[in-house]
C-alpha cells in the first residue's frame, strides 16, 4: 500500500448527513462532534464557515470544504447571524444519544424539494493514530470548488439516502469516504511545493518505487543502496533526490516511518515490544526501544501505556 492510501485508510466516514435543507436566514448549524475531519459539500446556497479560532471562511454552491477542528465550530448564513437571537441548529454523530439523521434535527427540512441551501456532511471517525500524520498536513479548513457534473452526482446519491432505502446510510458513508479521498487529492495537487513531502514523493517518478517499498516492508533491513536499485538509479543521484525533495535523508525518512508505525502497534496492537520491534526492522528489542525513547521522548512500555 503507498503512503497516502495507508494514512487515508485510517479514518472513515460515519454517520453521514444528508440534506437539503430549507433554512429560512438568519440561520445557524452547530457541528458539535469534534470530529478529526468533517466535510461539508454545498450543493446549493451557502454560507461561512466559523471556526474555534475565529477564523471565517465563505463556502458557496460546488465547494467541498473540509474542517480539521478539536472544537466545535458553525455554518451560518452570515457572521452576524452568531449573535442574533434565533434557533441553533446542532449536527451530533458521535455522542452517546447522536443527533445526526434527518428525523433528528428538529427544525431543519429534509428531502428532494428545491432549496435555499442543500448541504451533504460526512463526520470522520479516526482508526488507530496513522491519520495523525495526514491531519498535522492539513490547515484547520481547505476548500476547494467542484465541478457541476460532480454536484448533481453527489445531489442524486444524496436523494437516494434521504429516501432512506435498504443500505443507504452505509452507501453514503462510502461514498462520502470516496469523495474525501478524492478532496484531499485535488487540494494536494493545488498545494504544489506546498503538499506534504510523502505526497510530493509519490508523484516522483524516481522517489515513487523507493517508498512503495520502504512502506510496503518496513522490517527489510533497508540501505540507501537498496532502496537506490528499487528507483532503479544510482545510490548518489537517488540520495541526493530523496534529500532535495522530501527535506531529510533516506535513512532519517525510515527512521521517522517506522517509529510512527510502531506508536501505532504499540497503542492498538496487543504485539509485545520484541514482536512489534521485529515488524518495523530492529532484529534487537533493546536497540528498538532505545530508538524509540530518543524519537518519542517515553520507552515503548511507557508510551503503550500513556495510549491505553
Amino acid at each position: 500500500m503507498d503512503p497516502v492510501s495507508a494514512l487515508l485508510n485510517g479514518i472513515r466516514a460515519e454517520g453521514s448527513v444528508v440534506s437539503n435543507a430549507r433554512l429560512e436566514a438568519p440561520w445557524t448549524i452547530r457541528f458539535a462532534d469534534r470530529a478529526p475531519l468533517t466535510m461539508i459539500s454545498v450543493l446549493r446556497g451557502g454560507g461561512t464557515l466559523l471556526l474555534p479560532d475565529g477564523t471565517q471562511q465563505r463556502v458557496g454552491k460546488g465547494d467541498t470544504a473540509v474542517i480539521r477542528a478539536s472544537a466545535p465550530f458553525h455554518l451560518a448564513d452570515s457572521p452576524d447571524s452568531l449573535q442574533r437571537d434565533h434557533l441553533e441548529y446542532e449536527i451530533a454523530c458521535f455522542t452517546e444519544n447522536p443527533v445526526c439523521t434527518a428525523a433528528e434535527i428538529s427544525g431543519i427540512s429534509w428531502g428532494a424539494e428545491s432549496s435555499e441551501t442543500a448541504l451533504i456532511v460526512g463526520a470522520y471517525r479516526a482508526a488507530g493514530r496513522r491519520h495523525e500524520r495526514l491531519l498535522r498536513a492539513l490547515p484547520p479548513a481547505l476548500v476547494i470548488q467542484e465541478d457541476v457534473d460532480t454536484c448533481d452526482w453527489l445531489e442524486r446519491a444524496a436523494m437516494d439516502c434521504a429516501a432512506h432505502l435498504a443500505g443507504s446510510q452505509a452507501l453514503m458513508d462510502r461514498l462520502l469516504d470516496w469523495a474525501l479521498v478524492c478532496t484531499l487529492r485535488t487540494w494536494f495537487e493545488q498545494a504544489g511545493a506546498d503538499a506534504p513531502t510523502w505526497y510530493r514523493g509519490m508523484s516522483d517518478p524516481l522517489l515513487a518505487p523507493a517508498l512503495k517499498a520502504m512502506h510496503g516492508n518496513p522490517s527489510r533491513p533497508w540501505s540507501v543502496a537498496t532502496l537506490a536499485a528499487e528507483a532503479g538509479v544510482s545510490r548518489a543521484l537517488f540520495a541526493k533526490r530523496f534529500t532535495e525533495l522530501m527535506g531529510r535523508p533516506p535513512l532519517a525518512y525510515l527512521t521517522d516511518f517506522r517509529m510512527d508505525e510502531a506508536e501505532e502497534l504499540l497503542a492498538d496492537t496487543d504485539l509485545t515490544v520484541a514482536q512489534v520491534a521485529k515488524s518495523v526492522g530492529y532484529a534487537d528489542p533493546f536497540g528498538f526501544s532505545a530508538a524509540f525513547k530518543r524519537y518519542r521522548g517515553l520507552s515503548p512500555t511507557a508510551f503503550r501505556t500513556a495510549a491505553a
